[in-house]
């Protein structure tokens, strides 16, 4: 949706989001554990977003934006490109508005993202899995379709909605010194930027990398966006580099980015799994590790952790490869 893009989503809009989509998400809980606390040396306090009806964060902006449109935009639906969530999430609220919905999605997405898409009512187009083929191919598919482009991530409705996680997070705690999420395209980023500069300016944003994909972390270095076609990591979520929006908060906005290697990961995530006792997927274990990582950044602060999705393959976990 080129025609949204470097329109800078602002507080109202993100406050005007969440009155939009709050008959339409969960106001999900904050979860602590004793343990993780002791481990870390800090007080962490995770949202569990992977309690939302589609099992991740990204319903917030998908709502945001399929509920914003007006009848005659949505009549011809909207459409994405997503590695899973976005797509399942988008599906979704198509459903619930009753409009189609049509998504790219690469072929090596797992499928318990691709079962969560179709059982939405999402129809599926597959394509390689690199930025490139993801591009050209939704290109296809929405000159046929012509539905609505709800970009994941690059999309001033999207970060508004995302940024009501936040809001919701600082409601529910006294008080944080950091709130850690995981950056791919860096909507969720951007959506806590948005929201904690005016509510919490005080707060630092810090975002939590796989190492095999850290082309934020490098930009963020350089100071210019720096893309990778096709990362591998087992953060499957994180794969999609950063747009001219994102960068837009990424840049000004957040304080530091941290790198986690997979193995760092998988021992977070099954951390949260044993502790916690909640599903997670592995993009939501990438805060918790880069604190395990790096414990003389986060000892002693208050820390909220967006779990940002619960999507995960139960056949085919990390740790049973």
């Amino acid at each position: 949706m080129t025609k949204h893009e470097m329109i800078i989503p602002t507080y109202d809009d993100m406050l005007a989001a969440h009155m939009r989509i709050a008959p339409h998400i969960r106001r999900t809980p904050v979860r602590v554990s004793q343990h993780l606390n002791e481990l870390t040396g800090a007080s962490l306090f995770f949202k569990c977003e992977n309690f939302q009806e589609p099992g991740a964060f990204k319903v917030r902006g998908a709502a945001n934006a399929v509920f914003g449109l007006t009848d005659d935009q949505a009549k011809q639906g909207v459409a994405t490109h997503s590695s899973g969530n976005h797509a399942s999430c988008l599906s979704y609220a198509a459903m619930l508005r009753g409009i189609p919905c049509n998504v790219v999605m690469p072929r090596t997405a797992p499928q318990a993202k691709k079962d969560t898409v179709r059982r939405y009512g999402g129809k599926i187009t597959e394509c390689e899995p690199s930025t490139s083929s993801r591009e050209a191919t939704f290109a296809r598919v929405q000159s046929e379709t012509g539905g609505d482009f709800v970009h994941p991530y690059n999309d001033p409705r999207v970060i508004a909605g995302q940024g009501t996680c936040a809001k919701e997070l600082m409601e529910q705690t006294d008080g944080l010194d950091m709130v850690v999420a995981p950056i791919g395209g860096g909507g969720m980023i951007s959506g806590t930027c948005l929201t904690l500069a005016t509510l919490a300016p005080d707060c630092q944003v810090i975002a939590a990398e796989p190492e095999q994909a850290d082309d934020a972390y490098r930009s963020f270095k350089a100071g210019h966006i720096i893309a990778d076609d096709a990362p591998k990591t087992i953060a499957d979520g994180l794969l999609v580099p950063l747009k001219d929006l994102t960068w837009h908060f990424v840049s000004n906005h957040v304080s530091e980015i941290y790198t986690a290697s997979d193995a760092d990961i998988i021992d977070a995530m099954k951390l949260i799994w044993k502790h916690l006792r909640i599903v997670m997927e592995p993009s939501s274990a990438v805060p918790l590790a880069i604190i395990l990582k790096n414990p003389e950044a986060f000892r002693g602060k208050r820390i909220g952790l967006i779990v940002t999705g619960g999507n995960v393959d139960l056949d085919r976990l990390p740790w049973l490869a």
